[in-house]
């Protein structure tokens, strides 16, 4: 008893270390700006307001900026799931000289550091006419939530018996017939979380964003409230907050509605194919 006690209060120790930074950031966008410095701080706000929100949304281009993740992380998650989902088939039931090679050499290639990337990406983008776009960060995107996606699609693929597909190919079903009715229904749980990550991957990158585009237009949120907070030298904490709250809440809600697939997604991810 005293043992399940003391798990539990640990537990909970860590439940609360951990949520209490986004307990705070939620009590500080909803303070006035005369109780945001008080001493000794105040634990909730003695008069909530929706004052840096209102600010947030009608005096800065946050909206431009998410409107610009939105489309970003959605274009890049179905581009990275389409291509990811036809190579995982490919390497999993086509035979060919080089097919293991090609596997682990995709996956070598999302250990590369990030940053060894940026200067050949910046480069070709240029010459080909695409950089300051958001179409840019759209194919650096896919450079390195690519491999993490295949080879994670390469697990779930390797659990389909491969019985089933035969018996439709035996029952005159076309190979893209029985990759459309077989293979993708049972593949459902891992693409819904091979979304999940390159959703989130896509969301939260900064480094490629900062470098590739500079203009309003096509900020996404993670540079553009930056770029916003740190134009003039006095950081205005509240609308950094408002801002902070309003870029968690698509990931809060796919958390909510998706969370049994991402974890089924963790655990495919350490099993071997």
């Amino acid at each position: 008893m005293i043992r399940r006690v003391l798990f539990n209060l640990m537990a909970w120790a860590i439940v609360l270390a951990v949520a209490f930074p986004l307990f705070w950031m939620v009590v500080t966008s909803l303070k006035p700006q005369s109780e945001l410095f008080r001493r000794p701080p105040t634990i909730l706000p003695e008069v909530a307001t929706f004052e840096h929100y209102w600010r947030l949304l009608s005096e800065t281009n946050f909206l431009t900026y998410f409107q610009n993740s939105v489309v970003l992380s959605v274009v890049t998650t179905a581009v990275v799931v389409s291509i990811a989902t036809l190579g995982a088939y490919s390497i999993v039931r086509f035979k060919y000289w080089g097919r293991e090679s090609l596997a682990f050499l995709v996956l070598f290639t999302y250990l590369l550091p990030s940053v060894v990337l940026i200067i050949p990406l910046y480069l070709m983008l240029v010459g080909l006419g695409l950089s300051n776009t958001i179409f840019s960060l759209v194919i650096a995107y896919t450079t390195f939530a690519l491999p993490y996606a295949l080879w994670l699609l390469r697990s779930f693929m390797a659990g389909i018996p491969e019985d089933l597909e035969s018996a439709a190919l035996v029952d005159g079903a076309s190979r893209m017939g029985a990759f459309r009715d077989v293979i993708l229904p049972q593949l459902l749980p891992g693409i819904i979380s091979t979304a999940l990550f390159t959703f989130i991957l896509s969301w939260n990158e900064y480094l490629y964003a900062l470098v590739l585009v500079n203009s309003d237009n096509t900020r996404p949120l993670t540079t553009g409230v930056m770029n916003m907070l740190i134009s003039s030298f006095n950081v205005e904490w509240s609308l950094l907050m408002a801002a902070s709250v309003m870029m968690s809440v698509p990931l809060i809600i796919v958390f909510a509605f998706l969370q049994s697939y991402l974890t089924r997604g963790f655990g495919a991810g350490g099993v071997k194919g």
